[in-house]
């Protein structure tokens, strides 16, 4: 049995959350057990899983035996550190790979935030402020206390954040398009995979439950049979970028699932051996969590998108 006493990393989260962190690899289902059964105490008293938990609680963890084999899954995380592009006492900015997922399910073991964890393990708190799809490299946010978290959360949420991204197209792309407002829908296909549909007329049967998605286009170079694009989004939706380009007649090279497969292999076994997707996180602002300061990052283009650019003829 543990008694654990809330610093400020912990202040302001739920008791289920908590302990879910806390209890690493127990099932929830087994959380939630524990907390009906009165095992975990806050303040020696009882307490509900959305009790929220303030500075200085004291709050009672009851041992838990974790099975071999949950033990055994744990292990597998590697510990691995990311290029840092910022970093303070409040929070990491990261240069994310193309092809690592930022978190561990839906069949991915772990993820940039697992690894973390597992290469400071003498940090209190590490949490995700947003995500990048796995195929997209560029800028991630990771909080290094509650405070810093929820300040962040809430600017990525009112859209008070600029998030511009590096996307190379197919074809060439009109100069004067430079606003995409169409609604997007997610859906989940046949294939049991998530997915994601423009809806781009009222009369569609599904208008109602599509949601407004903006995206602001400036087109940064011309290239021979491709257009490289800064696209900045203005709304958050789940493949935005990927979408939209591919419903304006441009996938983004190396588009797994929106994409124009036929290039994407060419590309991948052609000279250069293109494998990946073309989408980076490129620049990012938002007010500092606790400092009355505007911070503005960037992360440059991958070495691989570099040397695909470099060999695309500029356009005359």
């Amino acid at each position: 049995m543990r008694r654990v006493t809330i610093d400020e990393g912990s202040a302001g989260q739920r008791l289920d959350n908590f302990l879910l962190r806390e209890l690493k690899g127990v099932p929830k289902t087994h959380v939630y057990r524990l907390i009906r059964a009165g095992e975990v105490r806050v303040n020696k008293g009882r307490a509900q899983a959305d009790t929220r938990l303030e500075l200085g609680d004291e709050v009672r963890v009851p041992p838990v035996r974790l099975p071999e084999r949950v033990e055994a899954e744990k292990d597998f995380v590697p510990a691995r550190e990311f290029p840092i592009v910022y970093e303070d006492e409040h929070l990491i900015a990261v240069n994310k790979p193309a092809g690592v997922a930022v978190h561990g399910g839906s069949g991915v073991s772990f993820g940039v935030i697992e690894q973390l964890r597992r290469a400071r393990p003498q940090a209190k708190f590490l949490e995700l402020v947003h995500r990048l799809d796995k195929e997209t490299s560029g800028l991630l946010l990771i909080a290094k206390k509650r405070s810093a978290l929820t300040s962040l959360q809430d600017q990525f949420r009112e859209r008070e954040t600029g998030k511009t991204y590096a996307a190379l197209v197919i074809g060439d792309w009109a100069e004067n398009k430079k606003v995409i407002d169409v609604p997007l829908l997610k859906f989940v296909g046949s294939d049991g995979e998530r997915w994601v549909r423009a809806v781009e007329h009222s009369h569609d049967p599904q208008a109602g439950q599509a949601k407004r998605s903006i995206s602001l286009v400036k087109v940064a170079r011309k290239l021979d049979g491709h257009t490289l694009l800064d696209v900045t989004i203005k709304t958050g939706r789940t493949h935005q970028i990927r979408v939209h380009l591919q419903h304006a007649g441009h996938p983004i090279v190396g588009d797994p699932k929106y994409g124009d497969f036929e290039a994407n292999r060419a590309l991948a076994r052609g000279a250069l051996k293109f494998e990946r997707m073309f989408l980076h996180a490129k620049r990012l602002r938002f007010q500092h969590p606790a400092r009355e300061e505007e911070i503005e990052l960037s992360a440059p283009l991958p070495p691989e998108c570099e040397k695909l650019i470099a060999a695309l003829t500029p356009k005359q």
